[in-house]
């Protein structure tokens, strides 16, 4: 059995430890997550979902300490172990981040009932002002949500990339206008830009953890590779001739001898 190279041991070492950092801060976002929503009667749904994930969790943990096991003790079976689990984790995430974009749609609408419930609005949040101000935009699904209390974080930037409309007349922000100018403020709500962004956040997220496993499961083959290589080993010849007795004394050592 060969030696695996040192550097892709390192490399593989470093690519799981990065991976069981991931796992315990799952583990742990999980457990803090359902000891939450334990409190709460309608989170049944939710709860599940942290089941799930809290045992993908301890399955990385416990794949993460196969593969260390078998990269340092060399352990082909160890590393066999790790390398069908990450590479059936990749193929499960796979299909997770393709039944998401299928189902964006349907993300859309709970995301929006969920947020609809904070209507009407009536006065201006922190939290609300900096997403405004941020994605530019207003209200929820458009400036109409906030009726007359419109913020000045709904108004209309110079750089501003969205499109903007005149503001109500009777709305809070003439009380404090001078002139007779019309006032311009973000046209669309924020709930699409929202939902967008968490979205292609979650998505990422996953996408980028399924490389990483890929990486991982590539660096696990290859030094199950090395390992399964035969080491060099000069070749020895028997011949049937080479004897003791066939070896003789030079000339020279004789003459030198006899003087």
């Amino acid at each position: 059995m060969g030696r695996a190279n040192v550097w892709l041991k390192r490399a593989f070492i470093f690519v799981i430890s990065l991976i069981a950092i991931i796992g315990l801060l799952l583990l742990g976002f999980s457990l803090f997550t359902h000891g939450y929503l334990h409190q709460q009667e309608e989170a049944e749904r939710e709860i599940v979902a942290i089941r799930v994930m809290s045992v993908i969790a301890v399955v990385i943990i416990l794949l993460t300490i196969f593969g260390a096991i078998g990269v340092w003790k060399e352990k082909r079976w160890a590393l066999i172990v790790y390398a069908v689990g990450m590479i059936l984790s990749s193929l499960v995430m796979l299909v997770l981040n393709i039944r998401g974009l299928a189902s964006q749609s349907q993300v859309r609408e709970e995301v929006k009932k969920q947020y609809l419930n904070f209507l009407p609005l009536v006065n201006s949040t922190e939290v609300l002002d900096d997403i405004q101000t941020e994605l530019q935009c207003c209200g929820l699904e458009s400036y109409q949500d906030w009726k007359f209390n419109i913020p000045n974080s709904c108004l209309c930037t110079d750089n501003s990339t969205n499109p903007c409309v005149a503001a109500p007349r009777n709305s809070s922000l003439f009380n404090s206008q001078k002139g007779d100018g019309p006032i311009m403020i973000y046209e669309k709500g924020c709930l699409p830009y929202t939902i967008m962004s968490m979205i292609r956040t979650v998505l990422g997220i996953t996408m980028g953890i399924m490389l990483l496993w890929m990486l991982s499961a590539v660096l696990c083959i290859a030094i199950l590779c090395q390992l399964d290589r035969k080491k060099d080993t000069p070749a020895v010849v028997y011949s049937a001739e080479a004897k003791a007795s066939n070896y003789t004394t030079p000339d020279f050592f004789v003459s030198d001898s006899a003087c």
